[in-house]
C-alpha cells in the first residue's frame, strides 16, 4: 500500500497542494488538542498553518486495500481549484501516518443545518437555494470543467462544508473516479456511495451503467432533504402518504399545491417549489430520465413557471412495471400521485437498488 501511494505521489507532477511531515502535522494541531469530527475514515482536528491560516486536518485511519481512497483524494481535490470545491492546502504520508489539510470550513458541513442537530440554527429557504445552488456548480465544475471528468459517487449533507459566508463547498473525495469526458458510463467493480444517497443503476444493473448521473441523483435527494428538512424516507410520519417524501412532494405539487414549510413568505414557497420539482427530476429512477448538472443549473436559475411536472418518482423497476400497466389499462390517465401507491413503494424500498 505504501509503495503504492509513493509511486503515485513521484510520478504527478500537477499536484498543487504542499507535502508536510507528520511532525508539522503535530505542530499545526498543537499535540492534536482541537477535535473537530470523526468519522469511518479517521479523525479531523483544526490546525494553523506558520501563516496563521486556519486548517481542518483530517488524520486518515487504517486504510482498506492499497490505499485508493488516499490516492483518489490527492488525485482529484488535488489537482484542482474551484470556489464551490474544498481547497486541499497539503497532505502527509510517512508510511503509515497519513494526513490531509484542508482549508478550515467555520460553519461546519451542511448535515447539521438540514437535519437541524441540536443548538445548530435553522437556515431560511433562500439560504438553502443559494446554498444548492453553489453545491451544483461545484459537480457541474467536477463533470465538464477539467481535463477528465470527476465522478463524485458520494454527494451527500455530510459532504458539503460551509465557510464563514456559508458558501458551499464539496468536499471527500475518497471514492470518486476519474474517466475521460468521451466516456457516457465508467466500469465499477463493486457499487460506491451511502445508502439513501446511492443512484440505483449503482446496484441495480439493469437500469444502466454508472455515469454522471449517478451524481445527479444523490444532488436531487440533497434538494429534497434541505427543502423537507428532513430524511427523504421517513417511517415514523403520521401519515403513510408522507412516508416517501418525493411520492409526498409529487401528489401535492401535481395538483398545483405547495410543499407545506410552516411560517414561510410567498416568495420562498416559490422557491421551495422549484427546488422540489427540480429534484423530482434529479431522482427519476432511470438514468436517463435525468438532467445532467448543467441543465440543473439552468432549472435552478431560472422560472418555477417554465419548469415541466416530473414523472411520479418510483422506487424500483417493480414499481415501474406496475405503473406500466397502470398506463395500459388507462391510457389517459396523468402521471400525478395517487396518495396510496407510496405504501407500495416504501414495501419494496428493499428492492429500490
Amino acid at each position: 500500500m505504501y509503495d503504492n501511494i509513493e509511486e503515485f505521489l513521484q510520478g504527478d507532477n500537477n499536484l498543487l497542494p504542499i507535502r508536510y511531515s507528520y511532525s508539522d502535522v503535530k505542530k499545526m494541531t498543537r499535540g492534536f488538542k482541537d477535535k473537530l469530527g470523526e468519522g469511518g475514515y479517521g479523525l479531523v482536528y483544526k490546525g494553523k498553518l506558520r501563516s496563521g491560516q486556519l486548517v481542518a486536518i483530517k488524520i486518515l485511519g487504517k486504510s482498506k486495500g492499497n490505499g485508493q481512497e488516499f490516492i483518489n483524494e490527492v488525485a482529484t481535490i488535488g489537482r484542482i481549484y474551484h470556489v464551490n470545491v474544498v481547497r486541499l492546502i497539503g497532505f502527509c504520508v510517512e508510511r503509515s501516518k497519513r494526513a490531509l489539510i484542508y482549508e478550515f470550513m467555520p460553519n461546519g458541513s451542511l448535515d447539521k443545518y438540514v437535519l437541524l442537530k441540536e443548538g445548530s440554527s435553522p437556515i431560511s429557504i433562500t439560504s438553502m437555494y443559494e446554498i444548492s445552488l453553489g453545491v451544483a456548480r461545484g459537480i457541474e465544475y467536477l463533470h465538464r470543467g477539467c481535463d477528465m471528468q470527476i465522478l463524485h459517487f458520494d454527494i451527500k449533507p455530510h459532504n458539503i462544508l460551509l465557510n464563514q459566508s456559508f458558501v458551499p463547498k464539496i468536499s471527500d473525495f475518497g471514492l470518486a473516479k476519474l474517466y475521460s469526458p468521451h466516456n457516457d458510463v465508467v466500469s465499477l467493480t463493486a457499487a460506491r456511495g451511502t445508502w439513501g444517497y446511492m443512484a440505483p443503476e449503482l446496484i441495480n444493473k439493469n437500469l444502466g451503467g454508472a455515469s454522471h448521473k449517478a451524481d445527479v441523483y444523490s444532488f436531487g435527494i440533497l434538494l429534497m432533504e434541505m427543502v423537507g428538512r428532513r430524511k427523504t424516507l421517513n417511517a415514523s410520519a403520521e401519515h403513510l402518504s408522507q412516508i416517501y417524501f418525493p411520492s409526498w412532494a409529487h401528489d401535492k405539487l401535481s395538483k398545483g399545491k405547495d410543499v407545506e414549510l410552516g411560517d414561510v413568505s410567498d416568495e420562498e414557497k416559490k422557491i421551495a417549489n422549484k427546488m422540489v420539482l427540480i429534484a423530482l427530476w434529479c431522482t427519476q429512477l432511470e438514468p436517463i430520465h435525468r438532467p445532467s448538472m448543467h441543465e440543473v443549473i439552468k432549472m435552478l436559475e431560472g422560472e418555477f413557471a417554465s419548469l415541466e411536472m416530473p414523472p411520479k418518482p418510483l422506487l424500483s423497476l417493480q414499481d415501474k412495471q406496475k405503473e406500466d400497466i397502470k398506463i395500459n389499462i388507462n391510457p389517459t390517465g396523468s402521471t400525478s400521485t395517487q396518495i396510496g401507491d407510496c405504501v407500495d413503494s416504501v414495501s419494496l424500498i428493499a428492492n429500490a437498488y
